[in-house]
């Protein structure tokens, strides 16, 4: 079983925002499995069921960004899923829009979620599916850049690299390397 979390934060306000690329993977992973509809679970939004004979269970945790942790951890307690098993999906401003990077372990890069996860895990020893999301201009305009929703110019290159992390998810979890070298990215 693997527990896929995909970060962002409750709210219609910041559903189409930077910050909420990770909601936007699992949502679309949901509808394009037919997974159940979510349910309130884990201080957040979960979804079980079976992708390629493979349990999983999504999560969008309702906690806001910088408290993702305890939703992450409640349910991979739950179903005694290892911190190796969790798959993150999270917006990376150090990578260029739609480029993709998966690695386990390692830093936070600043990143409040996956700084939360990491504390409430007790290991930062879990997968990232980093979502390039690119960064402002200037420096202090990072809050706001993640906060806002992609431009009209931006919202294809989105909506294209969703769905192919979506259709090659099964490859993902599978062999996350080669997977990722397929659709252009870095493992």
């Amino acid at each position: 079983m693997i527990v896929l979390a995909g970060l962002g934060n409750p709210g219609g306000v910041y559903e189409d925002t930077r910050h909420n690329v990770g909601f936007r993977v699992v949502d679309a992973v949901r509808r394009h499995y037919g997974l159940p509809g979510w349910t309130g679970k884990f201080k957040g939004l979960a979804s079980k069921g079976k992708i390629e004979g493979v349990d999983v269970v999504l999560l969008q945790p309702q906690t806001f960004m910088n408290l993702s942790g305890g939703s992450v951890q409640a349910a991979a307690a739950f179903y005694k899923v290892e911190p190796k098993d969790i798959l993150v999906v999270h917006d990376e401003l150090d990578l260029e829009l739609g480029q993709l990077r998966w690695k386990i372990g390692g830093g936070d890069a600043g990143h409040n979620g996956l700084k939360s996860i990491t504390q409430t895990l007790g290991t930062a020893d879990y997968q990232r599916l980093r979502f390039g999301i690119g960064r402002p201009v200037h420096k202090a305009q990072v809050h706001d850049y993640v906060l806002h929703a992609f431009g009209a110019e931006e919202v294809p290159v989105v909506e294209k690299r969703i769905g192919q992390i979506v259709t090659a998810l099964p490859e993902i979890v599978a062999e996350p390397k080669a997977a990722l070298a397929k659709l252009g990215g870095v493992a």
